[in-house]
């Protein structure tokens, strides 16, 4: 098993390009044979909060159509983040696409102080995957703060944790010691995408990383390069290789 951490740095607001930095990225990792590329909190838009209704996306926006098209091409699961409008409520969503034609959704279950504001929490979009019979759980950034997140992964038996965030440089050392912690307290492999240019206007503190399921840090990136952080899983060990842009 293959997969890949999408550190980027989003132009705010600006969708079309955005969109055309995730599609780069998706066709390097597919290169590298990954099977699933994540990409940091609202990836698509970059972060926001008060522009985020005119830049939310539906369950079957148009826009997805090339990020379903690539998926199926290469084979790869892509799991990419964006504001979504569902029953007239805003949520911070992550769009789960699969080579099966299909698209799940996540819903961030827990919000940052003034998310409120914009925002609602949802435990409803709470999906599950399979790669090689290992399960796959997701989070949204503020998520990773509330240690029921985690715990409620474990107790679904999740071997890989997968997180999107958007951190900034003081943060990023939380997220570390806290992942850590997680890794090693319910055995779960975690990967985590963060941005490494501003977002909302506000500086991103990327480092993208990998910790195995004993909590060792396999692999991170630095604060400013992006690119992919790439892990393979090869009887239970697992290596890494860092491709920058």
């Amino acid at each position: 098993m293959i997969l890949a951490a999408a550190q980027t740095q989003p132009k705010r607001g600006d969708i079309e390009a955005n969109l055309v930095d995730h599609y780069r990225l998706i066709k390097l990792a597919a290169e590298k044979g990954a099977h699933l590329i994540v990409f940091p909190e609202m990836s698509i838009t970059g972060y926001e909060r008060e522009n985020a209704t005119k830049l939310a996306f539906a369950k079957n926006d148009s826009r997805l159509d090339h990020l379903r098209k690539l998926s199926v091409e290469h084979n790869i699961i892509i799991v990419v983040g964006a504001p979504i409008q569902i029953n007239e409520q805003l949520f911070i969503s992550e769009f789960i696409i699969a080579p099966d034609h299909s698209i799940k959704i996540y819903t961030k279950q827990f919000l940052h102080q003034g998310e409120d504001e914009f925002f609602q929490p949802s435990l409803d979009h709470n999906p599950m995957i399979l790669i090689d019979d290992q399960k796959i759980s997701f989070a949204i950034c503020a998520d990773i703060d509330n240690p029921l997140h985690p715990e409620n992964a474990g107790k679904k038996d999740t071997s890989i944790y997968i997180a999107s965030i958007f951190f900034s440089p003081s943060g990023v050392p939380n997220a570390y010691r806290d992942l850590q912690n997680y890794a090693q307290k319910y055995k779960m492999n975690i990967l985590m995408s963060n941005f490494s240019g501003a977002s909302w206007g506000h500086p991103s503190g990327g480092k993208s990383a990998f910790w195995n399921n004993k909590g060792e840090l396999v692999a991170q990136m630095n604060d400013s390069d992006s690119g992919l952080l790439l892990v393979e899983n090869q009887n239970d060990h697992w290596t890494s290789q860092i491709i920058k842009n």
